[in-house]
């Protein structure tokens, strides 16, 4: 299993990498949207849709979702002198909302999980607010500054992936040599307090030696550290979310289509969670 996780890695990693520095700001946006309907898709399950039609159905939602904002947010002009729109902004904050409600959800489960695990419109709706937003935050992402530096966009993703990323390795490797106390038994049997603390400490030091490569001052360093423990406790809230809904639903994996990693939403489940909150921190924030 990790030799199919490492192998599998290596080869999306690059690919992954490679997208976000070098395809066009449109084509980028419409690769996102297509992750996001793959992600829908394997969605289907978690609302207990048992035959293709409704998974289709639920998919074509949500791509007509994320097509409405595009439309009526064009990605050229997300941002307006350096400040990022006001309704992406709004969108972005009603995110959190919806995480912090999830993390609500997610510590007391299995007590509260009778209203929304017997209401498929309700996981759908929790669907579209976990993939929805995540398209959002990644053109937002990766049109900042856009037409003065067509990289420094994929730079601020990038840096988001190295704090996700490394948390992970981190927390699995700890977790694996010396956790011992489980953090939420209940949803994720599998992950304990010291790996959690093992992966921020892993994703700190990685970053901060990011930061003084690239010759960060002390004020930058400290503000991006900060973000990067807020990043890494999120990623872990997006993981422990899409295990309570697994759980519920009584599958292992979302798919099959990632040997070693299960389906696209075992990999990016971090990712819906951080990313617009990573937004929100560097539009208020910055470094």
């Amino acid at each position: 299993m990790l030799q199919q996780r490492i192998i599998t890695a290596v080869v999306l990693a690059p690919l992954a990498i490679m997208a976000m520095f070098y395809l066009p700001l449109n084509t980028f946006s419409a690769v996102i949207m297509s992750v996001m309907a793959i992600g829908a898709w394997e969605w289907g399950p978690l609302m207990g849709f048992n035959n293709n039609r409704r998974r289709i159905a639920f998919v074509t939602a949500t791509i007509i979702l994320i097509s409405a904002i595009w439309a009526y947010l064009p990605i050229e002009s997300l941002w307006q002198d350096g400040q990022l729109n006001d309704l992406a902004i709004i969108v972005l904050w009603l995110t959190v909302g919806w995480w912090l409600l999830s993390a609500i959800l997610t510590f007391l489960y299995p007590r509260c999980s009778k209203f929304w695990s017997s209401h498929r419109s309700v996981r759908g709706i929790f669907g579209w607010l976990t993939l929805i937003p995540t398209w959002l935050a990644f053109v937002s992402l990766r049109s900042n500054e856009y037409q003065l530096d067509a990289y420094h966009g994929a730079q601020l993703i990038m840096f988001l992936f190295l704090m996700v990323w490394s948390a992970d390795i981190g927390a699995y490797f700890v977790g694996k040599s010396i956790g011992k106390r489980k953090l939420m038994p209940n949803v994720s049997p599998g992950k304990t307090i010291e790996g959690f603390l093992g992966g921020v400490v892993f994703a700190c030091m990685l970053i901060g030696v990011a930061a003084y490569i690239l010759e960060w001052n002390q004020a930058q360093i400290i503000k991006v550290l900060i973000v990067t423990c807020v990043i890494t406790t999120v990623s872990v809230l997006g993981d422990l979310n899409e295990s309570m809904f697994k759980r519920q639903a009584g599958i292992k994996d979302s798919g099959s289509i990632l040997p070693g990693h299960g389906g696209v939403l075992d990999r990016i489940d971090s990712l819906t969670a951080t990313a617009p909150i990573y937004v929100l921190c560097y539009v208020y924030l910055g470094w």
